[in-house]
């Protein structure tokens, strides 16, 4: 049955129709190319231009719920890849002279092997592994949003797969950790006694002592429940300040304590913030507009947070023994989080804590200088 069939016969009797399908449809009937994504744009359900089939009145609010519901279902950063990733299988499909919306494995199979090639035009250089099974990850997504399961067990993608690893794949390449003098060097180039000054340091400290991802960091909001898009807030206590927040592994709490000075004191620098940026409710981290003076309504962009990582580890000189081009790759969001990990002097399992992670193995590979040889199994074997 269509949802024309449905929504025509939604007031003949008590059967409702399917709000995830017809949520589905409307994403595919109101593609402006072929090449847009199905999600994670969904439109609102206003009329048609063409007066074609549309919902019910009655059912028009849960449609649109259902909507939001289908874009929480993934980070605003997936479906940007995602988004991104389909229109580049799409467009590689185009100029093959194949079929991009059947989900043929044998062509899934040839792209990814175009991919790893650098045969894809507008690549400058081969996909890294990666990257193609971040494509291999969006191209499934889209093609069963459309109904069409991909069958990502099929040889044509299963043996290709495999051999591009064998073949292609390459130790991880980590952030650079941000060390306390680091930080601290970085927070001096900041400027002083301005509200953008206040605002970066109150981040830097904050991301760092709470190992907070660059996503974690924006999502925040000065109180519980205060925004529909904020994924956590904070409580200010006596001895430090309790993060709640939502994020890859689910809701977790994370307690930042004072620091030894108020200079380096996470808690302080967010107070301070606050108090003159006079923010009471709301995003945490905004802004800042009117050359400086004063503070927008809407919360920040999580690259904010990478470029000013970057940007003032670049400034503070950190890794100057290495030629600026290479150390502008060295730094970003997570910078911060390996940089808690690697120099908290505390027991592993508080660090694992910390930062969210569910296995101990993961915290390690943050840890950039922990040490590695503490268990000598050379020696203990009587070598």
């Amino acid at each position: 049955m269509t949802v024309a069939d449905r929504s025509k016969g939604a007031g003949q009797d008590d059967d409702l129709p399917d709000v995830i399908e017809i949520v589905r449809a409307m994403g595919l009937d109101a593609m402006g190319e072929d090449t847009e994504p199905p999600s994670p744009a969904l439109p609102a359900t206003a009329p048609r231009a063409d007066d074609g089939p549309r919902l019910p009145a009655h059912l028009e609010k849960l449609a649109d719920r259902a909507r939001d519901y289908v874009e929480a279902a993934s980070s605003a950063n997936t479906r940007r890849a995602y988004a991104a990733d389909w229109k580049h299988f799409c467009a590689w499909a185009r100029r093959q002279g194949v079929d991009a919306f059947s989900p043929d494995p044998g062509v899934v199979g040839l792209y990814i092997t175009a991919c790893a090639s650098g045969s894809v035009s507008g690549d400058k250089q081969p996909n890294a592994v990666s990257t193609i099974e971040r494509r291999l990850s969006s191209l499934s997504w889209n093609f069963t949003q459309r109904g069409q399961p991909l069958d990502r067990k099929d040889r044509h993608i299963v043996t290709v797969m495999a051999g591009i690893r064998n073949t292609h794949a390459a130790p991880p390449r980590q952030k650079e950790a941000i060390l306390p003098e680091d930080l601290i060097a970085m927070l001096e180039t900041l400027e002083r006694g301005t509200l953008r000054g206040l605002r970066d340091r109150a981040m830097l400290l904050l991301g760092f002592a709470g190992g907070l991802r660059r996503s974690e960091i924006v999502a925040l909001d000065v109180g519980r429940d205060q925004t529909e898009d904020g994924r956590g807030w904070i409580e200010i206590l006596d001895k430090g300040m309790l993060v709640s927040l939502r994020g890859k592994t689910g809701w977790r709490e994370v307690e930042v304590g004072r620091g030894s000075s108020d200079a380096t004191c996470p808690v302080v620098a967010v107070q301070t913030w606050l108090k003159l940026a006079r923010i009471a409710h709301g995003p945490l981290f905004r802004r800042v507009t009117g050359q400086g003076k004063a503070i927008g309504a809407d919360r920040l962009n999580d690259q904010e947070v990478a470029r000013l990582v970057k940007r003032t580890a670049l400034a503070a000189g950190v890794r100057g023994d290495l030629p600026e081009g290479e150390r502008g790759k060295l730094f970003a969001g997570h910078s911060l989080r390996a940089g808690l990990a690697s120099s908290a002097e505390v027991d592993e399992r508080y660090v694992q804590k910390q930062l969210g992670h569910t296995s101990a193995e993961m915290t390690r590979r943050y840890q950039r200088r922990r040490d590695r040889f503490r268990v000598n199994l050379t020696k203990a074997s009587g070598l």
